[in-house]
C-alpha cells in the first residue's frame, strides 16, 4: 500500500491501493482440448469449454442462470415467470429432476402436467433461454431422501454407488429422461447445453464418470456436463466440468447466535473457489484440499450463488439485498465466467405425493424445513412475487449481457494489500480483472451482519501491460456497504476509449442515432472520467485539469446526465443515471428497437407487448427512445384463459398519461386497475387461545424440531373471507399476513396449502391457484406459539417479534394485494 505525501492541513492523506500486473498481453497458460465434451465438428455455433471459459462459436459466453423447479411450481404459469426471469437478465436456467415425483411407484413415469420436463424446456426454447438440467438420480434440493423414492430402500441395491441393481434402475429412469428431452440438446439445435451428474458426492469419481456414461447411452444429450465441486469434490478428471457455489447465510448450521462465519470468504475476492459448508450437515467432516486455489485445467463456473437462503425450524437466516449482490459481484470479480444462482425463483413443494416432500427430522435429515413452502427468499418468490435483490441482480446482468464476453477472457487479478484473513474488516476489498490494457475493477465494501467502514480519501492505482492509472482523480470515501464495477480502457461507442470511469458500467446501445453508453453512479461517489486527447466534451459536466489531464466529472447523475464526447468518429453519449435509477434500468427489445425501460416493477416483453406486473395503484414507465408512435394500454389480466377458474373480467384499459420528457427518457403513468376486495381485510379470530407445544429435538444432531401435525389441533385459529372480485385481474393475488407466533399452517377447504416458519417479514401466500375454493371457503390459518425451552435462531433484528411468541399466537394484519398485468402495446 502506498501513501501519498503528508497534506498541509488537518484533511487526511489519500489512501492509494495499488496494483502490479505484467505482461497482460495474453491470459495466462492453460491447457486445451483436454476436456472430454463439447460440441462436435459442424453444430452451428459450437459449444466448446476450455480451462479458461465456454466458447460459444469461438466467442466468449458467460451465461446468468437462474434456477427455476418447474415441478414444484404451477405448469400454467411457467411461461409467464419464465418471462420474469428473463426479464432480470437472465438467459440459462437449470431445474432439477427429482425421481421421486417422477416415480413415485415403481415401474410408474409421470411426465405429464406438472412434471411435463419436455414443455418445459421447449418453453425456456420459445424465449431464448438455454437450459441446464440437473438428472441426478441424487439431487437434494431440501427433498426428501434427495429426491430417491421411497421404494429404493426395499429395492436390494446400494444407491450412489457401481452396484448393478442399483445401476440398472437408474438407467432405466434416465432412458425416461432422455426419451422426454430427445432433440433438445443444443447440439440438436435445442436450449440443452448443460447436464449436471448427481449432486454433492465428493468422494465417488468412478461413479459419477460411470453415470454420465449412463446419461449418454440413455439419450440424455448436452455439450456441456458438471458435477458439484465444493468441498475439494474428487471428480473424474477431464470427464465433468466441478461447479461451485457460496451463501450469504446457512439454515443447516446449529443455532448458535452468530453469523456463518465460514460465510465471510464469499465477500472477499480469491482465487480459491471452493466452499466446504454447503451440505457440510450431511457429511462427516470438511475434506483437505477445500482452500486450494483451482488447477487450471477447468473454467470457473458457478451454479449455487445464494441469492437468498431457505428457513429451517431451528435456523431461520434473514437475507437482505446487499448480502445477495454483493456476493455475485465478489464471484464475479473473482473470476466466475458462470453466474449460476440458487435458488433465484422460488416455489413450493408437492402436495399431490403420498409423503410429504420435504426433508426432515422424520426422514432422517438434520434439518425441519417447511411442509410446503421452499420460498428461499429468492429473487423471485413462491408466488413470483418481485423482490429488490431481483433488481439489485439485474444491473450486474446488464454489465455481463453487454461486456461478457470480454470478461470471460479477463483472470483475476488482486493488489498488493489483500484482507489478512475471514475476520479482517478494515482493509478495503478490491480486485481486477483484465486480459491486457481493458479490464475492470471491482470493489466489495459489503458483507452481512458485520458491517464494514467508510474507506476515506481513496485513489487506484493499477498498473496493466506497462501502463499506470491512477483513479479517480479526486480521492473519494467508499461508503461502508457499497459494492460496485468501474471500467478501464472502456470503449464507450466508436473513437472514444475511456481510460477509467469511476462508475458502473450498465448497457450500450443506439439511442436517436446516437452511440450511448449507460452507467449508474455508486452512492456518495461522483462520476468522474479522463477526456480522451484530442476529443470535446458538452454537456452538464464539468471538466477540470488533474494530474495532467482533462478530467470530466458529472455531479448530478439522472436521467437528463447525458454528456456527450466527440472523437474522431463522431458523438458519443454517455449517460450518468443514479445508483437507485441503475437498479430500476431494464433493456428490452419490443417494437423493433433496443429500448431502455426506467421502472421500479419487472417489465416483461412479449412480442409486441409490454407487459408489468405491479402491486403499486400506479404505474410509472420511462423509454428511451421513445417508440415512433403512440403507446396504448390494452387491459390487465393474463392473457388467455385462466386456470384457476376464476373470472377476469377485468376493468378496462387504464388511463395513460400524456408522455413527457423526462432526460434522455420520455415517461408515461397510468393508474394501475382497481380491484375491488383489494386491500386490508377482517380476520375473524375462531380461537384465541393456543398451546406451545412441547420442545422436542431430533435428527442425526439433535437440533429443534418442528411442531407435528397433531399439535396445530391447540394452534389459535383465524379465518379470513375472500371476496371473489378480487381475482377479476387476472394476475396473482396475495393473502400478505403479519402475526405473533413460531409456526402457522393456512388451509383451505381442510387442505393444508402454505406453512411458515416466523423470522421477521411478512408472509404472502399466493391465492390465483387457489381461487375458487379459497372464495367457497376462506382461508384458516393457524398459529402456534414458541415453547420457552425451545432454541430457535433469527437474524437480531427479529429477536423482539420471536421473544413476543413465547407468550402470544395471533394474526396482527391481513390484506389482499393484487399483483396487477398492465398491458401496453406500441
Amino acid at each position: 500500500m502506498k501513501r501519498s505525501p503528508e497534506p498541509s492541513s488537518t484533511q487526511e492523506p489519500p489512501v492509494v491501493l495499488s496494483l502490479r500486473t505484467h505482461d497482460l498481453t495474453a491470459p495466462p497458460a492453460g491447457p486445451t482440448g483436454h476436456l472430454r465434451m463439447g460440441s462436435p465438428d459442424g453444430v452451428p455455433a459450437p459449444l466448446v469449454p476450455d480451462s479458461r471459459r465456454i466458447l460459444r462459436g469461438r466467442v466468449p459466453w458467460l451465461p446468468v442462470m437462474a434456477e427455476f423447479h418447474f415441478s414444484r411450481y404451477p405448469a400454467a404459469e411457467w411461461r409467464e415467470e419464465l418471462l420474469k426471469i428473463r426479464a432480470g437478465g437472465v438467459d440459462t436456467v437449470a431445474t432439477y429432476l427429482f425421481w421421486n415425483q417422477h416415480e413415485e411407484t415403481r415401474g410408474t413415469f409421470r411426465f405429464d402436467d406438472g412434471l411435463d420436463v419436455r414443455r418445459f424446456v421447449l418453453l425456456c426454447a420459445g424465449l431464448g433461454l438455454s437450459v441446464a438440467v440437473r438428472v441426478g438420480p441424487w439431487s437434494h434440493g431440501e427433498c426428501r431422501g434427495g429426491g430417491f423414492p421411497d421404494w429404493l430402500d426395499g429395492a436390494g441395491c446400494v444407491p450412489r454407488t457401481d452396484d448393478p441393481a442399483y445401476l440398472a434402475l437408474v438407467e432405466r429412469y434416465f432412458a425416461r429422461i432422455g426419451h422426454e428431452l430427445r432433440g433438445l440438446s443444443y447440439d440438436e439445435g435445442g436450449p440443452v447445453v448443460a447436464v449436471q451428474i448427481e449432486n454433492e458426492l465428493y468422494d465417488a469419481p468412478g461413479h459419477l464418470a460411470t453415470l454420465r456414461r449412463v446419461a449418454a447411452a440413455a439419450g440424455i444429450a448436452a455439450p456441456l456436463w458438471t458435477a458439484t465441486g465444493w468441498d475439494a469434490a474428487d471428480l473424474p478428471r477431464d470427464v465433468l466440468l466441478p461447479v461451485y457455489g457460496g451463501y450469504p447465510e446457512a439454515f443447516w448450521l446449529p443455532a448458535h447466535d452468530g453469523w456463518a462465519r465460514e460465510m465471510r470468504r464469499h465477500y472477499v475476492f480469491t482465487p480459491v473457489r471452493d466452499d466446504p459448508n454447503i451440505g457440510a450437515d450431511l457429511r462427516p467432516a470438511v475434506r483437505a484440499g477445500h482452500g486450494v486455489p483451482d488447477d487450471g485445467r477447468y473454467p470457473y463456473i458457478t451454479c449455487e450463488l445464494g441469492s437468498g437462503m431457505a428457513v429451517a425450524y431451528h435456523r431461520r437466516p434473514l437475507v437482505r439485498t446487499a448480502d445477495v449482490s454483493a456476493l455475485a459481484l465478489a464471484k464475479l470479480g473473482s473470476g466466475s465466467v458462470w453466474q449460476g444462482y440458487y435458488l433465484y425463483h422460488g416455489c413450493s413443494q408437492r402436495l399431490d405425493l403420498a409423503l410429504p416432500n420435504q426433508e426432515s427430522h422424520a426422514t432422517g435429515y438434520p434439518n425441519d424445513l417447511p411442509s410446503v413452502s421452499y420460498d428461499f427468499q429468492a429473487p423471485l418468490g413462491e408466488y413470483g412475487q418481485v423482490r429488490p435483490s431481483f433488481h439489485a441482480l439485474r444491473a450486474q446482468h446488464l454489465l455481463i449481457q453487454d461486456s461478457g464476453a470480454r470478461l470471460a477472457d479477463m483472470p483475476l487479478r488482486l493488489p498488493d494489500v489483500t484482507p489478512a484473513g475471514l475476520d479482517d474488516r478494515s482493509t478495503l476489498r478490491w480486485a481486477v480483472r483484465s486480459s491486457g490494457t481493458q479490464g475492470f475493477l471491482f470493489v466489495n465494501n459489503h458483507q452481512p451482519h458485520e458491517p464494514l467502514p467508510d474507506h476515506r480519501e481513496v485513489r487506484f492505482w493499477v498498473e496493466l501491460d506497462g501502463h499506470a492509472r491512477q483513479l479517480p482523480a479526486t480521492p473519494v470515501t467508499v461508503p461502508g456497504g457499497a459494492h460496485f464495477v468501474w471500467p478501464l480502457g472502456y470503449e464507450a461507442g466508436p473513437g472514444v476509449r475511456l481510460d477509467w470511469v469511476s462508475a458502473q458500467p450498465l448497457t450500450r446501445l443506439e439511442i436517436d442515432g446516437v452511440p450511448t453508453a449507460v452507467f449508474a453512479a455508486t452512492a456518495g461517489i461522483t462520476p468522474q472520467f479522463p477526456l480522451p486527447a484530442g476529443a470535446v466534451v458538452s454537456g452538464p459536466a464539468r471538466t477540470a485539469g488533474r494530474d495532467g489531464a482533462a478530467v470530466v466529472e458529472v455531479t448530478a447523475p439522472g436521467t437528463d446526465a447525458a454528456v456527450t464526447v466527440t472523437g474522431p468518429a463522431g458523438p458519443v453519449r454517455l449517460l450518468f443515471l443514479t445508483e437507485e435509477q441503475g437498479r430500476r434500468l431494464q433493456r428490452v427489445r419490443i417494437w423493433g428497437a433496443e429500448r431502455l425501460v426506467l421502472c421500479d416493477d419487472a417489465v416483461l416483453a412479449d412480442g409486441g407487448e409490454l407487459r408489468v406486473h405491479t402491486e403499486a395503484e400506479t404505474v410509472s414507465l420511462s423509454l428511451a427512445p421513445a417508440p415512433a408512435t403512440a403507446i396504448r394500454a390494452t387491459g390487465s389480466g393474463t392473457p388467455g384463459a385462466d386456470p384457476a377458474g376464476a373470472r377476469t373480467a377485468g376493468s378496462g384499459p387504464p388511463a395513460l398519461s400524456r408522455p413527457r420528457a423526462d432526460g434522455l427518457f420520455t415517461t408515461w403513468t397510468a393508474p394501475a386497475p382497481r380491484v375491488a376486495g383489494a386491500g386490508a381485510v377482517t380476520v375473524d379470530r375462531v380461537r384465541a387461545r393456543a398451546v406451545a407445544p412441547p420442545a422436542r429435538d431430533g435428527g442425526s444432531q439433535r437440533r429443534a424440531s418442528a411442531p407435528v401435525d397433531a399439535d396445530f389441533a391447540e394452534a389459535a385459529v383465524h379465518r379470513i373471507a375472500v371476496p371473489a372480485a378480487v381475482f377479476d385481474e387476472g394476475g396473482e393475488v396475495l393473502l400478505r399476513l403479519t402475526y405473533t407466533g413460531d409456526v402457522a399452517r393456512a388451509f383451505i377447504g381442510g387442505r393444508l396449502v402454505a406453512d411458515h416458519f416466523w423470522h421477521g417479514p411478512a408472509w404472502d401466500i399466493g391465492l390465483r391457484r387457489h381461487a375458487a375454493a379459497a372464495v367457497e371457503h376462506g382461508v384458516e390459518i393457524r398459529v402456534l406459539p414458541l415453547g420457552r425451552a425451545s432454541g430457535v435462531y433469527v437474524d437480531p433484528s427479529a429477536r423482539h417479534g420471536l421473544a413476543a411468541a413465547r407468550t402470544r399466537a395471533s394474526v396482527d394484519s391481513a390484506a389482499l394485494v393484487p399483483v396487477r398485468r398492465i398491458r401496453l402495446r406500441g
